[in-house]
């Protein structure tokens, strides 16, 4: 439900609360509040706005942050952007969706990936502590359809400052054959809060899911992942990995949905936590639903901090214990730089590597990294 409400400030812009967002198909105790979260956000009266939207075929997905943030999206975005990748064919450029979040962007993306096409998507939040004023909330709702045998890569790298927040929400189906791979990078900032549901429908359709996450001082993480399985034979392989610093509070809920009719699907979710710091709160519900006989299912989680055997180690030659902590959150860092695969997603991550880890780590990453081709620019309306 999105209750609004004028802020009590003159001339603060009107917010909307979106309550009991991200929400996981199957709910734990109320108590605790692991189940959802509920997010206030700027509400820019449309009225009387003429604009693109996407084909009627993307309404009826199923997204990872829930209806309540979809119509936040498409309420709030000037226009929406639909991208259709020809049948047989490869894009070699990436399909890019860049988000400044200090302007406070909310962007609205639709593609179609045709019948055994292959192509990228990124989406590149980047933010600073140059925000201006009022302008501390962005989003990104991005749908995606890939048709039989079709081949669909997902970047998202997500940084922004400790004073914003983001709201990342991602629908997929996958028809018979088709390939999906994801790698998510939530690189910390104030509140991140990203949900992805991907639907198998076809025969053998499989998606490979890679989440790193790091979180320090006192920022939120709220994540939620749900994988419906549908399509006889089909494949899941959800890996969620990350650090948690300072008093950093971060969720995640998991869930593969086995559902009657697909026989021979196979699923697979796993989790590891490395706590660094003594305030941190870490809540993991992952969660295998089940309706058929012939199928396979896992989940674990792992959580734990550095074990006093690699510290001394890492001491013994001449690291202090910071320094060799650091190292593990520098290797999230330096894969998000390593596989950022053009310029929007690249200096995203970089500036939120100068952040955390300060400019001279942030380019030893960098000298490594090889960005792709530029961004390039979109006004809105519809891309063939």
């Amino acid at each position: 439900m999105a209750d609004e409400k004028n802020t009590a400030a003159a001339g603060d812009a009107a917010t909307v609360t979106l309550e009991r967002v991200n929400t996981a198909p199957a709910q734990t105790w109320n108590r605790l509040r692991a189940n959802d979260i509920t997010l206030t956000v700027p509400s820019l009266s449309r009225k009387g706005d003429v604009y693109f939207a996407l084909p009627q075929l993307f309404g009826k997905m199923e997204c990872g942050m829930g209806e309540a943030v979809t119509g936040w999206v498409t309420s709030q975005a000037a226009d929406a952007r639909y991208v259709e990748v020809q049948r047989n064919t490869v894009r070699e450029e990436p399909i890019v969706v860049d988000i400044d979040a200090n302007a406070g962007n909310v962007a609205d993306t639709g593609v179609m990936v045709r019948e055994g096409a292959c192509a990228t998507i990124v989406v590149a939040v980047h933010g600073g502590e140059k925000a201006s004023a009022g302008a501390k909330t962005s989003g990104s709702l991005l749908r995606v359809v890939a048709e039989a045998r079709a081949n669909v890569t997902i970047i998202e790298v997500l940084g922004v400052a400790a004073e914003q927040q983001h709201l990342e929400s991602v629908g997929i189906t996958a028809d018979e054959d088709a390939h999906i791979e994801v790698r998510q990078y939530a690189l910390g900032g104030g509140t991140v809060a990203m949900g992805l549901a991907a639907e198998l429908a076809g025969a053998r359709s499989r998606i490979d899911l890679t989440c790193r996450y790091f979180a320090h001082d006192k920022n939120v993480l709220d994540i939620n992942h749900v994988v419906r399985m549908r399509g006889r034979n089909t494949r899941a392989e959800v890996s969620e990995s990350g650090a948690l610093d300072g008093a950093a509070r971060k969720s995640l809920r998991a869930t593969i949905d086995l559902v009657h009719g697909a026989r021979g699907a196979k699923g697979n979710e796993a989790e590891s936590v490395l706590v660094l710091g003594d305030d941190v709160v870490n809540k993991t519900v992952p969660t295998i639903l089940c309706d058929e006989d012939d199928v396979a299912g896992n989940h674990g989680a792992t959580i734990g901090s550095v074990s006093p055997e690699q510290i001394d180690y890492l001491m013994d030659r001449g690291l202090s214990r910071h320094e060799a902590e650091q190292l593990f959150v520098r290797a999230i860092f330096e894969d998000a730089i390593m596989h950022a695969p053009e310029a929007a997603s690249h200096k995203a991550a970089v500036l939120r590597a100068e952040e955390v880890l300060g400019a001279d780590v942030a380019h030893d990453f960098d000298e490594g990294a090889e960005p792709a081709k530029g961004t390039v620019p979109f006004a809105g309306g519809e891309e063939e």
